[in-house]
C-alpha cells in the first residue's frame, strides 16, 4: 500500500504533469496472516479512518484484502459504508473503498468473469480469498498459495520470482490473471512483464485499489506499464 499505490500515482505525472499525489496512512497492527489476527485488525480499522480524516484527504482506502475477505462474502460494503459513516461522525465525509471491493470491481470492469490467482497466503486463507471472489459471480479458475505467513516476510518477497511461481498456474480457463491477491505482496514490477507473457490480462490488488482511487476522484485510468486495467481504456 505504502510502496506500489504511491509508484503508480506518482508515475502517471508523465502523462498528467499538472497532478500531484500526498499520501498518508494509519495502521493496523497485524503479524501473522492468520483468521485470529486478521479479525482482530479489522477492528481497529474505525481507529484509522477517524486518525485519517484530519489530514483531509479526497479518498480513503482499506488496503489488506484479505481482512475483508475472510470476514464472509460481502464484507467490503458493511467496512466502506461504516469507516464513511466515521468519516461523516467526524465533520468530514470522505469516499471510502477496499482493495477487496476494488478487486472485484476491476475484474469486472474489463467484461471478465474468470480468473486464476496468485497469493503470497496459506491455502486455507486462499480458499476464502476464491470463495469471496465467487461469491461476487466471478469464477476462480485456478489458485496458488505461496504459503508465507509472516506478514514482514510477504512485504519482502521479490517481485521478479513472480515470473517463475505464475508458471505453476494453470491460466488456461482464466480470463485474465491476479499475480497478487494482496496489497502486501509486492507485483508491480512483473505485471506488464507477465501480461505479455502470457498474452492475458494481468492485475494485482495494489492495480485494482488504483483504478478504484482514479475513478472515485473522476480521472482517467491510465498508468503506463501496470497492466491492461490501467491501460486508460476503462
Amino acid at each position: 500500500m505504502e510502496t506500489e499505490i504511491p509508484a503508480m500515482l506518482n508515475a502517471r505525472q508523465a502523462l498528467f504533469p499538472e497532478e500531484r499525489f500526498t499520501f498518508h496512512s494509519a495502521r493496523m497492527r497485524m503479524m501473522h496472516v492468520t483468521p485470529e489476527e486478521l479479525k482482530n485488525m479489522d477492528v481497529q480499522s474505525d481507529r484509522c479512518a477517524a486518525e485519517l480524516i484530519d489530514a483531509r484527504c479526497d479518498v480513503l482506502a482499506y488496503a489488506c484484502l484479505v481482512a475483508i475477505m475472510c470476514q464472509g462474502p460481502g464484507y467490503h460494503r458493511q467496512s466502506e459504508s461504516r469507516l464513511s459513516r466515521v468519516a461523516e461522525e467526524n465533520g468530514v465525509p470522505t469516499p471510502v473503498i477496499s482493495s477487496a471491493g476494488a478487486l472485484c470491481e476491476g475484474i469486472k470492469a474489463m467484461g471478465f468473469r474468470k480468473v486464476a490467482i496468485l497469493t503470497p497466503y496459506m491455502k486455507p486463507l486462499t480458499q476464502q480469498v476464491a470463495t469471496y471472489i465467487e461469491s461476487e459471480d466471478i469464477e476462480v479458475t485456478d489458485t496458488l498459495s505461496l504459503e508465507v505467513s509472516d506478514n514482514l516476510e510477504v512485504g519482502r518477497l521479490d517481485p521478479m520470482n513472480l515470473l517463475e511461481h505464475v508458471k505453476r498456474l494453470d491460466v488456461s480457463e482464466a480470463d485474465a490473471v491476479v499475480l497478487s491477491a494482496c496489497v502486501q505482496m509486492p507485483s508491480l514490477p512483473a505485471i506488464q512483464l507477465v501480461e505479455d507473457r502470457l498474452g492475458k490480462p494481468v492485475l494485482s490488488a495494489a492495480v485494482a485499489t488504483v483504478y478504484r482511487i482514479l475513478k472515485t476522484l473522476d480521472l482517467k485510468a491510465e498508468v503506463r506499464g501496470a497492466g491492461y486495467l490501467l491501460s486508460g481504456q476503462f
